[in-house]
């Protein structure tokens, strides 16, 4: 099988190069197979154990996700032993709002943290690139402005390649099959921009078949071709994550055995195109756990391990601990997972200076549970509450309800696991779908099934657990009503959940159209129905109007504004404080 690595000669040429000028370990005429790293905890002992499968395997190239807060040592013991092994280590990052204006300098951190960390290591333990993974189409906005995002996302990427250029690093970044559709402002394709700008392209061509419509090489050759015209070298990605309800976007059940078969083939087609490179596997950890040759029929099987070893599942979920605090709640919502993993003390920091006692935190459900236990217990002993969060406006419907059980059932594992001051006290969804093109063509019936998945994630939350069940709400959901019944959906959502975060986005608290006013239904929903009720503000630019958020006025501004609350609301027996929406946008704020 090409992919499979060195001949001995390129081999020993290869190594050569590493060591003398930092090219890629894989060489330029060897074929690549890489994976994914995502979980950068598993190099804390050195990563033997998957440097021995990438080995088996005949990897040659690792997409290493980046903890920014890891010391140097760890990085440089392993790729110093990936580097041995010949085996290129290129540094990964992303995250899906990378790709708009206000996070570029979370992006451009981590062309600054690889160029510090290779000028103070040795060249044999440099790393050999810097590999993006920028997905912005799962955003909310995407739905709305998507020629906005592209056009901010180019602007991101320029910058990016051009800070990175120079450190003679290889530059890569993961694209899927369909960009083919999008164009820039200027009229060239999205991807052709994409393709010619980096080093190399990974298209994730996510199916488990090779030939058939829709297969790989039909989702992936307008991408082959338009490289080759480029002299752009690809590589196509396939995955192997268990993918409910889309069973044929992976390889998850089908064995390494019958995967290995489809890739060799793949590869012999693939073979007359001058622009293929290679393969990508993602990823190592769902790699590693694939049976050997054992076929699971389409819809069965096991499910994917949590990536800690079930505690216990079926075992009563022990309760946190409580944690002392003020009983009037001031939180805000973290949304970048990674920031808990990399910049804890940070927001603890930052947190202590905003006299908070409430976050939400999303999670990212390919950590193990190490990673935010400690994090859990620092905010506990400064008198902090943390709700896990996770959302999307397509959880909302019936076919996506197990990625929101998935959530329940990491968060219910992990408390099983941690000790009562490392567990979380809830989980909250943000779950929006009337961003999406579903909600215009029969509103009805995404409320159908949203009320039906609301119900189930928190039967399942109940069913063994005390955890807090909580959720964002808009303030015009009252003037719809339940399908098939004569309530509105705002008092349902209120009475289903422990409480809710209203979103009554508005820069001021009194008036016809401030956060009082918009919030007057539902807090005596609230208040009939004896349920807490947080207001949720905003402080993220709006291009809704600048009624909308603070962002203008400043969060001094927004402090006096909330400040107003208490007295405003005294009536209210739901009223029970305040969340500022977000921390990335309440920290840069103006004054």
């Amino acid at each position: 099988m090409k992919v499979k690595g060195y001949q001995n000669l390129a081999g020993l040429l290869v190594v050569m190069l590493l060591v003398g000028l930092q090219t890629p370990a894989y060489g330029d005429s060897t074929t690549v197979k890489a994976t994914w790293i995502w979980q950068t905890d598993l190099i804390k002992d050195g990563g033997e154990e998957l440097l021995d499968f990438s080995r088996e395997e005949g990897i040659n190239l690792i997409y290493l996700q980046i903890n920014r807060q890891m010391p140097a040592e760890t990085y440089e013991a392993f790729i110093q032993r990936a580097h041995d092994a010949q085996i290129a280590v290129h540094a990964l990052g992303g995250d899906p709002r990378w790709a708009l204006t206000e996070y570029r300098n979370d992006m451009l951190g981590l062309v600054t943290w690889v160029n510090d960390y290779n000028n103070k290591v040795s060249t044999s333990a440099r790393f050999d690139g810097i590999h993006l993974d920028i997905e912005p189409y799962v955003l909310a906005e995407w739905e709305t402005a998507q020629d906005q995002i592209i056009a901010a996302w180019e602007q991101n990427l320029t910058l990016f390649l051009s800070q990175a250029s120079g450190m003679g690093l290889e530059l890569g970044i993961d694209i899927p099959f369909w960009f083919d559709h999008y164009t820039l402002p200027n009229g060239v394709g999205f991807n052709e921009w994409l393709i010619s700008a980096f080093d190399h392209v990974t298209v994730m061509a996510y199916r488990n078949q090779v030939e058939s419509e829709h297969g790989i090489l039909d989702l992936t050759r307008e991408e082959l071709e338009l490289a080759g015209r480029l002299g752009k070298q690809l590589l196509i990605g396939v995955n192997t994550k268990e993918m409910p309800g889309q069973a044929h976007t992976t390889f998850y059940g089908h064995g390494k055995e019958r995967m290995n078969q489809k890739l060799e083939h793949l590869s012999s087609v693939l073979d007359s195109y001058e622009s293929f490179g290679g393969i990508a596997i993602h990823d190592i950890r769902n790699w590693q756990i694939m049976s050997d040759g054992e076929v699971i029929p389409p819809g069965g099987g096991n499910p994917t391990p949590d990536p800690d070893p079930d505690p216990g599942e079926g075992e009563r979920v022990p309760d946190a601990d409580p944690v002392t605090r003020d009983p009037v709640v001031r939180g805000t919502y973290i949304w970048e997972a990674h920031e808990v993993v990399q910049n804890s003390r940070e927001i603890l920091d930052f947190a202590k200076e905003k006299n908070l006692n409430w976050l939400y935190v999303r999670l990212d459900l390919e950590q193990p549970y190490s990673s935010y236990s400690s994090f859990v217990k620092e905010a506990a002993e400064a008198g902090i509450e943390v709700h896990a969060m996770g959302g999307h406006p397509i959880w909302a419907l019936e076919e996506n309800r197990p990625r929101m059980l998935r959530l329940v059932n990491y968060v219910k594992n992990y408390n099983r696991a941690v000790e009562g001051n490392e567990r979380f006290h809830g989980i909250h969804l943000d779950i929006e779908p009337y961003v999406l093109p579903a909600w215009k063509e029969d509103s009805q019936q995404v409320i159908s099934e949203w009320t039906a998945n609301l119900d189930a994630f928190v039967t399942e939350l109940k069913k063994d657990s005390n955890l807090e069940a909580s959720m964002d709400m808009a303030v015009w959901l009252d003037k719809y009503k339940v399908t098939g019944q004569d309530i509105s959906l705002s008092k349902w959502m209120i009475n289903r959940m422990d409480h809710v975060s209203l979103m009554a986005f508005r820069d001021s608290a009194e008036g016809s159209n401030g956060i009082v006013a918009v919030s007057r239904e539902e807090i005596a929903f609230a208040d009939e129905l004896g349920k807490p009720l947080l207001i949720s503000v905003e402080i993220k630019e709006s291009h809704e109007g600048d009624h909308i958020t603070f962002y203008e006025e400043g969060a001094a501004y927004m402090e006096a504004e909330l400040a107003k609350l208490p007295e405003l609301l005294k009536d209210s027996s739901s009223y029970t404080g305040s969340i500022v929406h977000a921390y990335t946008y309440w920290k840069n704020a103006k004054p």
